[in-house]
């Protein structure tokens, strides 16, 4: 660990030296960020879980800095050629990409027609031209013909000249740098439809003749040009310097750095040539890619960081809790899947109901469903939101009218991902003869009793709450949803007793092969009485006891204190509360003004100060508390069950399934979610969407127009605004929607410019 790394870091995150240096040694030691986040605040000053997982981003790309930063100088030593200034330039170099430009002329390459023509002996040729412009090209060239070095003629000397000075330039790394800059902040970056692909490509249409911008392009915009590229729909050009009859800024600034100015001497057409070649073919071409190259990167980025905060939502979505549930996963050919599951989520029954065409055994079907529920005390009935879901929600309905000493309540349920568990070796492993589609019952029920503990169990990606989500790095994608996913499951803390052991292998320092064991153990002798019991699980150690306890809960078990947050090595602290006011856990737990009234302070000693007594009373005020909020449902309206049932002006109670930068997507019931533009999300300016709504929360909306032939849904949060006239142009238009992928359930992508203008316009009436 160096002094210069630790500054840095403490800069970029705006935090004292002594807190950053305090987390890269946790994290180098093997501690989880919600172990640092939640019980080392002393040791980190207070480090929250996303400055943390802020650092460690940036700390790898540090390391991986220093570690090409090492062997940049390595390799220019080798070559003889490390000079005192290029050195401690390579070690300023704050970017990868500034290293790059440092490397390039002396990273090895193929042979370019530079090395070709410098190898010919023209090096002093090109001096000469450059230093003295009085030179008549022509003349100076004739002394360097020579046919046996592969030089038969004036003009192959003078091609030479330029093709070593056109290298030298470009790779001037200050040059490159201040061009590529001035390309940021100044290029425009255009598309067009590429010939013969308008119609199949008619998804892309907004962008076939488009123009932007470059630094000012969203991500979600920016993803969408890029698959339209790579779908050979569309073709991307960056401008620069848009008049390319004269000279722009960028040929000047090459000319200048180098102290070519046209003053009409012989060399003056000819080194301004050189200077448009080296622009256009050399510098140009390069910037291109590199610009495209960070546009994707900050696209990618910015879309990773949308699909994190969907998934984080979507976990943390309310419980319906300890409450026996039938799930009912819709199908119609091959009949309604059915399965109830406990109070505890275990299966305790299945059926395949048949109550639509061809079958249409709508009766039989109410009873299947009525002796079901009758037999094991059914609360809730988990509706999967595929085809064929409002007529399961039809049919339920009659259930409860037919039955109403049974008091079902139906809720709809996103089925994102329960396809893919059911087909899983996990789901295999825990229903070892159970139908696979069965298996996506017992998941669409298990996911409404408590999301999080279900959710785990499916890979991140496979749950659709993304943006262009298949056109990023999957890599980053993965390990930035895997990060949310362990802060999540620690956040709400996991009950050592009946976790299944895909959520045990989020629970801090605990790994796949130690939560089977924990498991294991757990089946074989019995439920865990206390956390230290814990550590007669084989392999786990000291280490992983310290960083999974204060995650793991145990209620009903031999310490109270084990049903709380409260990590066990800060039991002495609790003690001492209590020996020192003369009450017992049972008179304390609970008691707001006893514990609101103590002084953190007068609690501490050399272990733990005020932040984590701090937290101790609180926990003590509502030991295991659950951050996640009280479970809510919608109800959709009857009658309206497909987007042709939708007309404009409808007010309808919906979900929220996906929130991206540019607005939110509502389920209103009609298998098709409809579009809540950020500009129609309220009667304020919105920055962010996520200031007005989350994924999982129950909103009304209103229809604003509908594209019944595109099935595509503009809806407003601002139910009293006017509906936009059937003569005005800037009316929305939903059919102009883009998406990125096409899959069924994976509707909620891109808007698109013309859907945002119209929106937009709305709000102004």
């Amino acid at each position: 660990m160096t002094e210069k790394l630790i500054q840095r870091l403490s800069q970029e995150l705006q935090i004292q030296p002594r807190q950053a240096e305090a987390a890269v040694h946790l994290l180098d030691n093997g501690a989880t960020v919600p172990f640092i986040a939640r019980y080392r605040k002393e040791a980190t000053g207070g480090l929250d879980d996303t400055q943390l997982r802020q650092l460690d981003e940036r700390l790898h790309y540090l390391r991986e800095l220093d570690e090409r930063r090492d062997t940049v100088l390595t390799s220019i030593q080798e070559q003889g050629k490390l000079t005192p200034e290029l050195r401690a330039a390579v070690l300023a170099a704050d970017t990868k990409q500034r290293l790059e430009d440092l490397y390039l002329p002396y990273r090895k390459k193929r042979r370019t027609r530079g090395q070709m023509a410098r190898e010919a002996g023209l090096d002093p040729l090109a001096r000469q031209l450059l230093e003295q412009p009085d030179t008549v090209p022509e003349e100076a060239a004739i002394s360097y013909v020579n046919p046996g070095r592969d030089v038969p003629d004036v003009a192959a000397a003078l091609d030479g000249a330029k093709h070593l000075l056109a290298e030298t330039f470009a790779e001037d790394a200050e040059l490159v740098g201040e061009l590529r800059d001035h390309a940021w902040e100044h290029g425009v970056l255009h598309s067009e439809v590429a010939e013969g692909m308008a119609e199949s490509g008619a998804k892309f249409a907004d962008y076939f003749a488009y123009s932007e911008p470059l630094k000012k392009i969203p991500s979600h915009r920016a993803l969408a040009l890029f698959r339209g590229r790579k779908e050979r729909v569309l073709r991307l050009t960056l401008v620069v310097d848009g008049d390319e009859r004269t000279p722009g800024h960028c040929e000047r600034r090459i000319a200048a750095r180098f102290g070519i100015h046209h003053q009409g001497r012989a060399a003056d057409d000819w080194l301004a040539a050189l200077v448009r070649y080296t622009w256009r073919v050399k510098i140009y071409t390069r910037l291109e890619t590199d610009l495209m190259a960070r546009l994707r990167e900050a696209a990618e980025a910015e879309a990773i960081q949308v699909f994190a905060r969907n998934l984080k939502d979507l976990l943390l979505a309310a419980p319906a809790g300890n409450r026996c549930v039938m799930g009912l996963d819709p199908g119609i050919r091959t009949g309604c899947k059915v399965a109830v599951v406990d109070n505890t989520g275990k299966l305790v029954d299945t059926a395949t109901i048949y109550p639509l065409p061809p079958r249409k055994a709508w009766d039989e079907s109410i009873a299947t469903l009525a002796a079901l529920a009758s037999r094991h005390g059914v609360e809730l009935v988990a509706i999967g939101n595929g085809t064929g879901s409002r007529d399961m929600e039809r049919l339920v309905r009659e259930l409860g009218q037919r039955h109403p000493g049974l008091r079902l309540t139906q809720i709809m349920v996103s089925e994102a991902g329960a396809s893919v568990y059911s087909a899983s070796e996990l789901a295999a492993a825990e229903f070892p003869d159970l139908d696979v589609s069965l298996r996506g019952a017992v998941s669409i029920a298990r996911r409404l009793q408590d999301p999080l503990a279900e959710l785990v169990k499916i890979d991140p990606k496979s749950i659709g709450v993304g943006q262009y989500q298949h056109d990023v790095s999957q890599v980053q994608l993965a390990r930035s949803l895997d990060a949310v996913v362990e802060d999540c499951v620690n956040a709400v803390g996991v009950d050592l007793n009946t976790a299944s052991a895909p959520l045990l292998s989020r629970v801090s320092g605990l790994t796949p092969t130690l939560a089977e064991r924990i498991v294991r153990h757990r089946d074989t002798h019995g439920a865990f009485r206390n956390r230290e019991t814990l550590r007669q699980v084989p392999r786990l150690g000291d280490k992983t006891f310290e960083q999974a306890a204060g995650f793991l809960r145990i209620r009903d078990g031999d310490q109270p204190l084990d049903a709380s947050a409260v990590h066990p090595e800060a039991y002495p602290v609790v003690e001492r509360i209590l020996e020192r006011n003369g009450r017992t856990l049972t008179q304390v737990v609970g008691d707001h003004g006893f514990l609101r009234a103590l002084n953190a302070a007068d609690y501490t000693d050399a272990h733990f100060g005020e932040p984590t007594v701090r937290d101790i009373l609180a926990e003590l005020e509502k030991p295991g508390r659950d951050p996640r909020p009280e479970f809510r449902t919608a109800a959709f309206r009857d009658g309206v069950e497909t987007v042709a049932d939708l007309d404009p002006g409808m007010v309808l109670e919906g979900v929220v399934t996906n929130v991206t930068n540019f607005g939110a997507f509502v389920d209103v019931g009609v298998h098709q979610d409809g579009l809540v533009h950020i500009s129609a999300m309220s009667d304020k300016f919105v920055r962010d969407p996520r200031e007005i709504t989350r994924s999982g929360d129950v909103v009304k909306v209103k229809v604003l127009d509908v594209d019944h032939k595109r099935q595509r849904i503009a809806l407003t949060m601002r139910l009293q605004d006017p509906l936009p006239r059937e003569d005005d142009d800037r009316r929305p238009r939903p059919g102009r929607d883009r998406r990125g992928d096409q899959k069924p359930r994976e509707r909620r992508k891109d808007p698109g410019g013309a859907l945002a203008q119209a929106l937009m316009a709305a709000k102004k009436r």
